[in-house]
This record gives structure tokens, C-alpha cells and sequence, in this order.
């Protein structure tokens, strides 16, 4: 049974998602970033955090890694090229959308009001959608390297249905629909606590 730190509404989502797409049992403790228990545990504060045993996990990407390693699923093996494309996938979107989401919402709403610089985030749409049409022109479909879904496609689907949320227009048409698939999964159903 795997510990869980953090509300559905972070990037704890993403593990719970995967976890449900694992088949694999767990808890949820859904405490927001900062939490007592939480800081306990990591000392930035940040979820998710997983608990297995003794052990205690941050970030929610070394997390999934980490997870779907050792159950030997939603990844390719580790010293094959296809986990090396893997690996650069999943780095190109937290570096191209996750980072630009983050940065928009600490101008929002999580940095002190005096250290905000509110606009920013027209500047943050702009490269987001230009990331997000490069994106879309190496989709391979059903999922980002064709038949075989990753972890790369839940922190993707994760950052599509943030940017949304945020109001961050998604203007490709393959990725908006990619997103509907992603959202409609049994697995993302169960995760988010709504019937599959």
C-alpha cells in the first residue's frame, strides 16, 4: 500500500493517476502544499509525497518514474532508446508546460502580492500555445509515441487540463482532443474520485 501526500487539485493528481492505471493499491492523505504533516516529510513543504514504508519519495515525476520502474509499466525499459525519447518527451513538457503553468500561477496567486507581476502571464499564453503547436505536429496518437501510453502522457494530459483551468487556450485541435481521451480514462475517472 503506497502513502499518497497531496490534494487531487496538485500534481499528486498524476501519481494517484498513475497508480490507478498500475492497478495498484493506495491512500491519500489530500493535504495542500505547506501542511504540517507534509513539511514533516519533505521540507520544501511540496507535494506529492510517497510513502512506502521507511522510504519517502518527492516530486511527482521522480515519483511516477520511480513507480512505473519498478512495476514495468508506462515506460520503456530503462538504456533503450525508446526510454531515452521518453525521457526527453517528459522533460520537454515540464520544461515547456509545466514551468510556464507554475510561473503563471505564482504571479497569481502563490507568490507575496508585492513580488507578483500579473503581466506576465500574456507573455506565458504566447509561448505556451507556440510549445503547445510543436507539440502537436510530433503527435503521434492515440498517445504522444503512438501505441504505448508513458508517463509522459499523464503529466501531459495533467498540464493540458491545468492550462485549461487556467484559461490558457488550447488552439490545436489534436491535442484538445487528446486531452478529451486522456480525461476520459477509467483510471483518470477513479483518481479524481468521479465513476469510470
Amino acid at each position: 500500500m503506497y502513502q499518497i501526500y497531496g490534494s487531487p487539485k496538485t500534481r499528486a493528481l498524476r501519481v494517484t493517476w498513475l497508480l490507478e492505471e498500475l492497478g495498484q493499491p493506495y491512500d491519500v492523505d489530500p493535504v495542500g502544499p505547506g501542511d504540517a504533516k507534509v513539511k514533516e516529510l519533505n521540507g520544501s513543504g511540496k507535494v506529492p509525497v510517497l510513502v512506502e514504508g521507511e522510504a519517502v519519495l518527492s516530486d511527482s515525476t521522480a515519483i511516477m518514474t520511480y513507480l512505473a520502474d519498478k512495476h514495468g509499466a508506462l515506460t520503456f525499459p530503462a538504456g533503450t532508446l525508446d526510454r531515452a525519447r521518453q525521457d526527453a518527451l517528459t522533460h520537454t513538457i515540464l520544461d515547456e508546460f509545466d514551468a510556464i503553468l507554475w510561473t503563471a500561477a505564482r504571479h497569481s496567486f502563490v507568490l507575496p502580492q508585492d513580488q507578483r507581476v500579473p503581466a506576465i502571464k500574456e507573455s506565458l499564453v504566447w509561448e505556451f500555445s507556440r510549445n503547445a503547436a510543436r507539440l502537436a505536429e510530433r503527435f503521434e496518437g492515440p498517445f504522444l509515441m503512438g501505441e504505448t501510453m508513458t508517463i509522459a502522457d499523464i503529466i501531459c494530459a495533467h498540464c493540458l487540463s491545468w492550462a485549461k483551468n487556467a484559461g490558457f487556450p488550447i488552439e490545436s485541435e489534436v491535442l484538445s482532443e487528446y486531452g478529451k481521451a486522456m480525461r476520459a480514462r477509467p483510471a483518470f475517472r477513479r483518481a479524481i474520485g468521479q465513476p469510470a
